[in-house]
C-alpha cells in the first residue's frame, strides 16, 4: 500500500514537474517573458520540490509524516488552482503560484513519499524506491499529453486546462495520503550534525557531484519540445517528445535499481551519470523527427535511472535507519541549488537567437564533472566498506 501511495504522490508532484516543458514552450511562444526568465518559474518549482527535503526529512524523522503530507497536499493543490486563475502574460502571478506555491507543496510530499519506503524495506529498498519514483515517469507521460491537448486542441482556454489537471491531482493525492502508512517509530538516536555530514568524505563528494549534475540534467526536460519545434519537427510529434522521454524513463527508474541490488548502487550510478552527459552532447546531431525520438527515448532511460538511484544511494551512505531522512534531505537540499540555476543559465545562454551550442556544452560539462565527483565518492566508500561491490 505504501509503495502504491508513494507512486501516486510522485506521479502528481515530480510527474507534473516533468511536464513543465509544455509551459516553457507555451509561455515562450506567447511572449510572456524571455526563455531565461520563464525557466526561473520551472527551476524554482524544481528547487523547492527537492530542497524542501531538508525540513520534510527532519519532520519525517520526528514522526510527523502524516501531518507533513497532508499540509503538502493542501498547499500544492491550492497553488495549482491559483495558477489556473493567473494570466499567462502576468509573470509574477505565474512565478508565485507555479514556482513558489506548487514547489513548496510538492516538496513536502516528495521526500516523505520516498523516505517512508525505508520503514518497510531494507534489502529490496533500491527496487522499492525505484518503483515509487517511476510514478514521475507516468505523470510525465499523462500530464504533458493532457495539457497539450487541452491547451492546443480545445477551446477551454488556459484557466480550465490547468484546472482540469488540478482536479486530477487532487484525487490522486487524496488516495496517496490514505495509502501511505509509516512503519513503527525508530529508536531515538542522535541526529548527525552538519559537521558530521560535511566531513563524511564519500557522502559530501557524492552530494557535490549530484549538485553539478543537476545543473545540466533538466535541460532536455525543459527545452526538448521547443528545440524540436524550432528545428522543424512536426508540432504534433514535438508535443509528444516529453511523453516519449518520460515513457522511456519508466524502464530507467526500475531496471537499473534491480541491477544495483546485484553490483552495487555506486557501480550503477557512475556509468549512468556519464552516459547522461554523452546524450546531452548527442543533441548536436539531432536535426529531424527520428533523431528527436531516439534522443528522447535514450535520455529518458539514463536520466530516469540517475534520479531513481539518488535516494537509495543517500540512504546507503547512512549509518543507520534513523539518519535516512536527514541524509536524504540534506543531499536533496544541496542538489536543489543546481536545479534552481541550471535551466535559467541555459535560457541565458540560448538568448534571443537560440544559440543551442552554448547551452548543450554547459549542460554536458557539468554532468561529466558530477560523474567524476560521484566516482571519487565511490572510491572512498569502497575503501570504507573494504569491498568493490558498492
Amino acid at each position: 500500500m505504501t509503495i502504491v501511495g508513494g507512486w501516486l504522490a510522485v506521479f502528481a508532484t515530480f510527474g507534473y514537474m516533468n511536464a513543465f516543458g509544455v509551459y516553457q514552450d507555451l509561455y515562450t511562444r506567447e511572449g510572456a517573458a524571455s526563455a531565461s526568465r520563464i525557466s526561473w518559474i520551472g527551476s524554482t518549482q524544481l528547487f523547492f520540490l527537492i530542497a524542501m527535503g531538508l525540513p520534510a526529512g527532519k519532520l519525517f524523522d520526528m514522526g510527523y509524516f502524516r501531518s507533513t503530507v497532508i499540509v503538502g497536499t493542501v498547499l500544492y493543490v491550492f497553488s495549482m488552482f491559483m495558477l489556473s486563475l493567473a494570466h499567462p502574460d502576468k509573470y509574477y502571478q505565474l512565478f508565485l503560484s507555479q514556482g513558489v506555491g506548487m514547489g513548496i507543496g510538492s516538496g513536502l510530499l516528495y521526500m516523505p513519499a520516498m523516505a517512508v519506503q525505508s520503514h518497510h524495506w531494507q534489502k529490496r529498498r533500491p527496487l522499492a524506491m525505484g518503483i515509487v519514483i517511476s510514478g514521475s515517469s507516468a505523470g510525465g507521460i499523462a500530464y504533458p499529453i493532457m495539457l497539450n491537448q487541452l491547451l492546443h486542441h480545445s477551446d477551454i482556454g488556459f484557466g480550465w486546462s490547468v484546472r482540469a489537471s488540478a482536479f486530477l491531482t487532487l484525487g490522486v493525492l487524496v488516495l496517496a495520503c490514505i495509502l501511505m502508512i509509516p512503519g513503527p517509530p525508530k529508536p531515538k538516536t542522535q541526529v548527525p550534525s552538519l559537521k558530521t555530514l560535511v566531513t563524511d568524505t564519500p557522502y559530501i563528494l557524492t552530494v557535490v557531484g549530484v549538485l553539478c549534475c543537476m545543473l545540466g540534467l533538466f535541460f532536455p526536460y525543459f527545452y526538448l519540445q521547443l528545440y524540436a519545434i524550432l528545428h522543424g519537427v512536426n508540432s504534433t510529434l514535438a508535443f509528444y517528445t516529453l511523453a516519449i522521454l518520460n515513457g522511456a524513463s519508466v524502464f530507467g527508474r526500475t531496471l537499473p535499481n534491480m541491477l544495483a541490488e546485484k553490483i552495487g548502487l555506486f557501480n550503477t550510478l557512475v556509468p549512468i551519470t556519464a552516459g547522461t552527459g554523452v546524450l546531452i552532447i548527442a543533441m548536436f546531431g539531432v536535426k529531424d523527427a527520428a533523431g528527436t525520438v531516439v534522443l528522447a527515448v535514450l535520455y529518458g532511460f539514463f536520466s530516469g535511472a540517475f534520479l531513481s538511484l539518488l535516494g537509495p544511494t543517500a540512504a546507503a551512505l547512512s549509518n543507520d535507519a534513523s539518519e535516512i531522512g536527514v541524509r536524504m534531505g540534506f543531499a536533496f537540499f544541496v542538489a536543489a541549488f543546481g536545479a534552481l540555476v541550471g535551466t535559467p543559465v541555459d535560457g541565458r545562454l540560448l538568448g534571443s537567437t537560440f544559440d543551442w551550442s552554448k547551452a548543450i556544452v554547459f549542460s554536458a560539462v557539468t554532468t561529466f564533472g558530477g560523474a567524476a565527483l560521484i566516482g571519487a565518492g565511490r572510491m572512498f566508500f569502497a575503501k570504507r566498506k573494504a569491498s568493490q561491490v558498492v
